[in-house]
Order: structure tokens, then sequence, then C-alpha cells
């Protein structure tokens, strides 16, 4: 998969999955755009370029799209991956803070695209980071769910309204250490796959979507989770003990 010259933006580049993303990029030979209000972990060099922005904010956006189209002309790759959560139903998340984590992980992308429309080409790719939580949840992550159950969404309906322009396809990852945390065997072994993802899992996936391998792919969600959401749990059964919290 060569990279070379090819313009990719990323949102939510400074850490994670967005992070491991631009170095992957960076390291085909792609010119990379970092959109996100943090500041990256990650040397800049003549082929990246960090944007402050700030995508709950609809001007700053338009900002970003001006700036970009002006200095590059063409965008090969958008890769939407900014969200975060604001928890849900339980906690203190009032309509406010609810409506923000959709406008990063839903509105941000749909703007992004509409942005960008005139600069794909047949060869570009938009790649929407989604998550297995946009299908199952834990409690109180109304959000975060709800933001992933939108892009997921969002990314078939752009498929179609971008047909015979550009492809559009969504990766849903389940658990990714992002952290290098001390993991359990336990937090391993429960995983069909024997382990627990790692970023470079789903930026191994948003390459290859993109690259021309996938040139027959669009409107699809790959789920890229060890096969966790495919494992049926019933209480007693094959070791598995449901307790109660109450």
């Amino acid at each position: 998969m060569d990279f070379e010259g090819k313009v990719c933006i990323v949102t939510g580049g400074s850490s994670g999955i967005g992070k491991n993303i631009c170095e992957s990029f960076l390291k085909k030979g792609a010119k990379v755009i970092n959109l996100d209000i943090i500041k990256p972990k990650l040397e800049q060099n003549d082929k990246y370029e960090y944007i402050v922005c700030d995508l709950k904010e609809q001007l700053e956006i338009q900002t970003a799209i001006l700036h970009i189209t002006e200095k590059y002309k063409k965008v090969d790759y958008l890769i939407n991956n900014a969200c975060y959560s604001n928890r849900g139903l339980l906690s203190t998340c009032d309509a406010k803070a609810f409506n923000e984590v959709l406008q990063v992980g839903v509105t941000a992308p749909y703007l992004l695209t509409q942005g960008f429309a005139g600069l794909f080409t047949q060869k570009s790719a938009i790649i929407n980071i989604a998550s297995t939580r946009g299908m199952m949840s834990q409690a109180d992550t109304e959000s975060y769910s709800a933001a992933k159950g939108g892009i997921i969404a969002l990314t078939h309906a752009l498929s179609i309204s971008l047909s015979g322009k550009t492809r559009v396809n969504a990766i849903s990852p389940g658990w990714i250490d992002t952290n290098d945390s001390m993991l359990n065997p336990e937090d391993h072994a429960q995983h069909p796959a024997g382990r627990v993802g790692v970023p470079g899992d789903i930026s191994e996936m948003v390459m290859f979507l993109c690259s021309e391998s996938a040139g027959f792919i669009t409107g699809q969600n790959f789920v890229v989770d060890g096969g966790m959401s495919k494992q049926m749990i019933y209480h007693n059964d094959h070791g598995w003990k449901f307790q109660s919290e109450s």
C-alpha cells in the first residue's frame, strides 16, 4: 500500500487510535493533516500538519476546510476518528452535554464530508471510526453509543450520496488498548482471537480500506473486536457467572 503524495485528514489524531493512524500514513509517504483540539505528541515534519480545531464549533470546521482547500487542492482520505463520551442517563449528561458528543461524533464528519466533497476523486476514501458500542452497550453510555450508532448510519447514507465519486466505509473497534495497560490474562482470554486489540489493528484496516485493493467496497461497517461481539454469554455456561451489583 503506497500512499506517497496522498493527502490524508485525520480527526482526533493526537492520541490513541487517531495518533496511530497518523503515524501509519506518514510512514507510507502521505501528507497528513490532524484536526484536533489537543496538541499532538507527534513530532511535526514537512509531511505533517496540526490544525487546532474544536469539532463542536462549526466555524472552526469551516476555517479548517478553507485552509486545507486552499493549501492542498485535493483530499484523498478523510478519517473521521474523533469522538468522546459524556456518559448518559444516570450521570450529569444534560441535553447540552449529550448534543456536544453528537456534534463531534456525527455532525462534524458530515460537515467535513460536505466541505471536501468537491476535492474527492473516485480513488478517494472516507473512513468513519465507529464502535461496537453502536450496536451493544453498557449502562450509562447513551451519549457515546448514540454517536457511534449515528456514524454507522451516516456511513451507508453518504456512500449512496457519493456513489461514483468516493467510497465511504466504517470500522467498529472493540476493546483497543491505547495506553499499554496492565491487563490480566482473562482480559485476553475472553476474546475469541486470544488477545485485546491494539491501535495498529485499526490502522491496518483503515489503510486497507483506503487502498485500491478495497476498490469494490463501500457502505460497509467492519467490526474489528477480536470476535467479542459474536460470543454468546449465558449465566453458568462455559464458566461465565453473572453477578448483580445490587
